[in-house]
């Protein structure tokens, strides 16, 4: 089973319906094993947050989204450990340092990280850990 690091512009995919979401929603078809940093339940809860703050969707429908995410098949792993190599990959690459801990544990597990960011994509595609970046609407099964 091939391992892939999801971050959150995915998992926001995996509910609404909207571009790349059938694509986001085979990578939780598989044969995959999921991984992110304990930053996406956050993240997530987050962007739900302002959803229900403009009044896209409504509180009941926010706590449903949160509670979904949370059933989903991805190992949660703790940012504290990958933090000072994303610190120093954001630096040097000048990503966001929060999508570098995407890219750091993805590195760590020997996975591809994929994501429906097309800025992040676009910008950390020539780095070092770039080769880790896959698109979400690719044939991820040929990985």
């Amino acid at each position: 089973m091939s391992r892939l690091v999801v971050n959150c512009c995915v998992a926001a995919k995996w509910f609404p319906d909207e571009e790349h979401t059938p694509a986001a929603r085979e990578v939780l078809k598989g044969p995959f094993e999921l991984h992110a940093p304990d930053l996406l339940p956050l993240e997530f809860d987050n962007l739900v947050c302002k959803r229900v703050r403009r009044k896209e969707i409504s509180a009941r429908a926010g706590d449903r989204l949160r509670a979904a995410l949370r059933g989903m098949p991805v190992h949660i792993h703790s940012f504290v450990p990958l933090l000072d190599p994303a610190y120093a990959a954001a630096v040097a690459s000048g990503c966001a340092l929060y999508d570098c801990l995407y890219l750091v544990l993805a590195e760590l597990l020997d996975a591809g990280l994929v994501t429906a960011d097309q800025r992040f994509f676009r910008g950390a595609r020539g780095t070092v850990l770039g080769k880790r970046l896959l698109w979400v609407a690719d044939d991820l099964k040929a990985i």
